[in-house]
């Protein structure tokens, strides 16, 4: 059973590599690939999937650890930037995209209660697949990108409510106390994990760091743990990765664990969107072609123009407008999961389950789109959305922007922060010590918890506008990695790194390192100027051992040793 279930997987995964390799070629979005891969798969073509359980499984995992990545950029002072904009976006955009859908339904000739149920379908956006979207776009941390996330989830809060009532029907009278005792147990849980983040993670991310492997594994459990919790209790397990995510938000350690996340992201929700090809239904679909082409253009186009007339009435500017605008242009698997449920109850027939099918494959490879070339399209429409857009305008924080950056505080770290402070330059320093990390953030010293070998970690730095990068890490393999991922993006940088071999030294300048430093050399090199500086003047070396020793007090006092004497 396992090895079928093993080669199955396999087999699925070798045809998405193929496919990802094929929109590669043809330069379209991998997502569609991996859609379309579930299709082939699906009972419809190959009929490959036994498994769809543990298939359904391992794309939940996927799911989990994208949105536990999405909390981790979302610390509570983000939350309180975009909080009201996404409230009031997310519920605005669910009204009017039910109210004007309802219409349409009954003008198409759809009965009350279908028309209801198409209505509401027609209001749930796909908050993975934007999710993914943005981040594969870089996306996560500019203005819209926070605001959709927002107003995703708040839409994802709605579906659960809704799905409940639906769910109830059988028994009616229990719907409203469903509601308010999932609210209520929801509310709890939230409050403990406030409490938590607060006076105990804190203390135990402290000890995990020392260890990266420890890191890892903490960072899996602690999110994938939440998610299961928050789906025992009836909620969805998005909302409880999301909240893991959160929770570790504000840890100085929150980008080395988002790094070493991805990964994991990347294969599993891969899955994700198989499994969501091969689930979509498509028997009958063709008597209902003009309500699929008038449903889906007004997904496409009706819905951003929602968002766009609500965010420029909350004073956000016309591009921010339509790029957020962008990220409800889709349905969502919960569309899906409700249109199943009103079937599984009797109210609607399995042909209404087709046209939703159909209109949520043409919707999300045309938002995929939508979004991919969102400022190309911008500037194309750039002057016909100014009647959209306030004079007072709230525009997005620029990110902070550093001129150094400097790997490995330790030792000789040290003194070149003193040469940072006297050039009046911004400075940011990279540690994977996390008593290092506390140290300088007790100090207010821009700092970073992450190791250098990690390449998506290197990825979430802002290295293409870097000035100079100061490597004290004495690893040849690290600085060479170092080295090639900054010249990759940046070819102007100066760049200088530790070496206490030759060879090695000429290799880091054939990489194009701009100065190598030998430690060993550079000690008889710096006593020989001494001579030089000084002569037989026995009061300057005075002078010179009295600044020593007062620097030697304070490298004691930080725990600074030289390797030499360094005891295991």
């Amino acid at each position: 059973m396992a090895s079928s279930i093993f080669i199955e997987i396999s087999i699925i995964l070798v045809l998405a590599a193929l496919t990802a390799v094929a929109m590669r070629i043809l330069k379209q979005p991998t997502i569609i690939g991996y859609i379309l891969t579930g299709i082939i798969v699906s009972p419809l073509f190959l009929n490959l999937i036994k498994s769809h359980d543990t298939l359904v499984v391992f794309s939940q995992i996927g799911v989990a650890f994208l949105l536990f990545i999405v909390g981790l950029s979302l610390n509570p002072k983000v939350i309180k930037e975009v909080g009201k904009a996404s409230l009031i976006t997310g519920i605005g955009q669910v009204v009017f995209t039910s109210i004007i859908g309802f219409f349409i339904a009954k003008f198409l000739g759809f009965g009350m209660i279908t028309a209801l149920y198409i209505a509401t379908a027609l209001t749930f956006s796909s908050t993975i697949i934007i999710m993914k979207l943005l981040s594969d776009k870089g996306d996560l941390d500019k203005l819209y990108g926070k605001i959709s996330i927002g107003f995703l989830l708040v839409q994802d809060l709605i579906a659960v409510f809704i799905l409940i009532i639906v769910s109830s029907f059988s028994e009616p009278n229990q719907a409203l106390s469903s509601v308010l005792f999932l609210l209520i147990k929801g509310s709890l849980i939230v409050l403990l994990l406030v409490l938590i983040s607060l006076y105990v993670l804190p203390k135990l991310e402290f000890f995990f760091a020392k260890s990266q492997e420890l890191l890892f594994m903490f960072s899996v459990a602690w999110g994938l743990g939440l998610a299961s919790l928050f789906y025992l209790i009836g909620l969805s397990l998005e909302i409880g990765a999301l909240l893991a995510g959160i929770t570790l938000s504000l840890s100085p350690y929150n980008n080395e664990v988002s790094s070493k996340m991805k990964p994991l992201r990347d294969f599993f929700i891969v899955l994700f969107f198989i499994v969501l090809g091969s689930q979509l239904i498509f028997d009958n679909f063709s008597k209902f072609l003009i309500p699929t082409i008038i449903f889906s253009l007004f997904i496409l186009i009706g819905n951003p123009l929602i968002v766009i007339v609500l965010m420029g009435m909350l004073g956000y500017t016309k591009k921010t407008g339509l790029q957020a605008g962008f990220t409800v242009a889709q349905i969502s698997e919960f569309s899906l999961i409700l249109i199943a449920l009103g079937v599984s109850v009797g109210h609607l027939t399995k042909e209404t389950l087709s046209l939703v099918t159909v209109i949520g494959l043409v919707t999300i490879i045309g938002s995929t789109y939508l979004i991919i070339y969102s400022d190309k399209i911008y500037r194309l429409l750039e002057k016909y959305l100014s009647i959209f857009e306030r004079k007072n305008i709230k525009k997005d924080k620029k990110k902070k922007v550093f001129d150094i950056i400097l790997f490995g505080y330790n030792r000789i770290g040290f003194d070149f922060v003193s040469s940072f402070k006297r050039l009046k330059k911004k400075f940011l320093i990279v540690d994977y010590n996390p008593e290092v990390i506390s140290n300088l953030m007790e100090e207010k010293i821009e700092c970073e918890y992450g190791d250098v070998d990690d390449i998506e970690f290197l990825g979430q730095l802002d290295l293409k506008n870097i000035k100079m990068v100061v490597s004290t890490i004495p690893v040849f393999e690290t600085n060479l990695l170092l080295i090639r991922t900054i010249r990759k993006v940046n070819r102007k940088a100066i760049i200088l790194c530790v070496s206490h071999h030759i060879d090695e030294a000429h290799r880091l300048y054939s990489a194009g390192v701009s100065y190598v430093i030998m430690p060993h050399f550079l000690g008889g090199r710096y006593a020989s100027m001494l001579i030089d500086k000084h002569g037989f003047n026995a009061d300057s070396f005075n002078d010179e051992k009295k600044k020593h020793i007062v620097h030697l007090k304070k490298r004691k006092e930080l725990g600074h040793n030289h390797p030499e004497i360094e005891k295991n």
